[in-house]
């Protein structure tokens, strides 16, 4: 998950909150303190972090409850507004205009991940049925050529180069023609600048050439409050633009970059949450902090269902929330969910779901998919039905039958009763109970 550990720890401040039976000033100061903490570790501006406290503290303590509300509850929605405020309010979005050409430029210092954002970026809106290039304007950097036509070769995803030219701006002028019947057209831009001002004088001398409808920075996540000064700059140079914060996948900075961008008033239109092609998001503040405070991200999940293309069961997933979860069933969901990236990500996205996850679990359940599947198919229709019927002898025929040893075959039983605790757990949660549950079909 994207920011896990600062994450985690604003999830276990909230649940001293959600667990207490009083929620008095004590407990408030304590919370405050707790998110300080846990905001500072992640290398949030000192001065963004105080002025979050005194707005959570004072509301928490002096706002006048609404009408049906808890004293609990509304602390809980302070928390969520006022992280939600300090990230950016609302979602922005790159505006594409289906059945016209829409040019993406894509700046950014040397080792922001740029090239690599660019791939994740056409993959994007490929998925979305939109007719995409990619274009590499980067003559500088040794490999640059080669690295975007690998990716764009991998996503199958037409690719402009001239990998002699030295001359970016005459490369950026005829990709653009070329790709001139296509929807979205992304250019990657060299990054071997070091400082702002030699990057958005190039990045004015190409937009001048192909007059792209949005100029995108891609900021490195890593560099935590650094990212601040490069999003100003960027932001004075160019009104129309965009950022992109990259590699905040289990990077410790992630919380300073975010939310020094959002200091700043510029706008944040996606985040690199991980090292896959498809690891890139439209950044929506509300749902991202949801997430972040474990609170899970149901519109995220269903759009994840429907780019997997999964059609739902809500009869069969009824049925696994009262308990009636077979092997079977754990087979085919495993394999739904696969389609839609790592598991632990999905799960993630299910309120009560985000730091509640057995992580070393997960993780094996990741790691040991495939043995899973043989041993299942290596079961009597009964025994998938009905586990409680797999005795020792049995299990010693699955091993057998399956090549693998007893103890993984106890181990997947074991995993088996696990989740279908989780999903009886989950049938009290109004809100999932409600939703469309895509993610679990058979």
């Amino acid at each position: 998950m994207v920011l896990e550990k600062l994450g985690s720890s604003l999830y276990e401040a909230l649940r001293k909150v959600i667990k207490a039976p009083v929620v008095d000033e004590a407990l408030v100061k304590e919370l405050i303190r707790d998110f300080q903490r846990a905001l500072l570790q992640a290398d949030v501006n000192v001065a963004l972090v105080m002025q979050l406290s005194q707005n959570i503290e004072k509301r928490a303590l002096n706002e006048e409850l609404p009408p049906g509300i808890s004293r609990r509850e509304h602390v809980v929605k302070v928390v969520y507004d006022e992280l939600t405020k300090f990230v950016g309010e609302k979602q922005d979005e790159i505006k594409i205009q289906p059945g016209k050409q829409n040019v993406i430029m894509l700046i950014g210092i040397q080792g922001s991940g740029k090239t690599t954002t660019a791939g994740k970026l056409a993959r994007y809106y490929q998925k979305r049925g939109l007719k995409t290039g990619l274009i590499t304007c980067d003559t500088f950097r040794p490999g640059a050529y080669n690295q975007l036509k690998q990716l764009a070769e991998q996503i199958k995803v037409d690719f402009y180069g001239e990998a002699d030219s030295k001359d970016p701006i005459s490369v950026a002028r005829h990709g653009v023609e070329r790709f001139k019947t296509y929807e979205v057209v992304i250019l990657d831009t060299s990054g071997r600048h070091k400082e702002e001002k030699r990057l958005i004088e190039e990045m004015q001398q190409i937009a001048a050439a192909v007059k792209p409808q949005e100029i995108v920075l891609v900021l490195d996540g890593t560099i935590g409050q650094q990212a601040s000064p490069q999003a100003q700059a960027f932001k004075d140079a160019t009104p129309f633009g965009s950022i992109i914060v990259s590699k905040l996948d289990g990077t410790a900075r992630g919380g300073g970059a975010l939310s020094g961008v959002a200091a700043t008033g510029a706008h944040i239109k996606f985040i690199g949450t991980g090292e896959k092609i498809e690891d890139i998001e439209p950044f929506a503040p509300s749902r991202f902090v949801g997430r972040l405070l474990g609170m899970g991200d149901i519109d995220g999940l269903v759009a994840k269902v429907k780019e997997a293309e999964i059609q739902p069961s809500e009869k069969d997933v009824r049925a696994m929330m009262s308990g009636k979860f077979s092997l079977q069933d754990m087979y085919d969901q495993f394999e739904a969910m696969s389609k839609m990236g790592p598991i632990q990500k999905v799960l993630g996205m299910i309120p009560g779901f985000s730091y509640q996850l057995p992580d070393d679990e997960m993780e094996k359940a990741e790691e040991r998919l495939d043995r899973w599947k043989v041993i299942i198919r290596s079961m009597t229709v009964e025994e998938k039905e009905d586990p409680k019927v797999i005795n020792s002898s049995r299990i010693k025929r699955i091993a057998r039958g399956s090549g693998t040893t007893e103890a993984e075959v106890r181990e997947l039983i074991k995993q088996h009763e696990n989740m279908k605790k989780m999903f009886k757990q989950l049938k009290g949660n109004r809100r999932l109970r409600n939703m469309p549950m895509k993610m679990f079909q058979r």
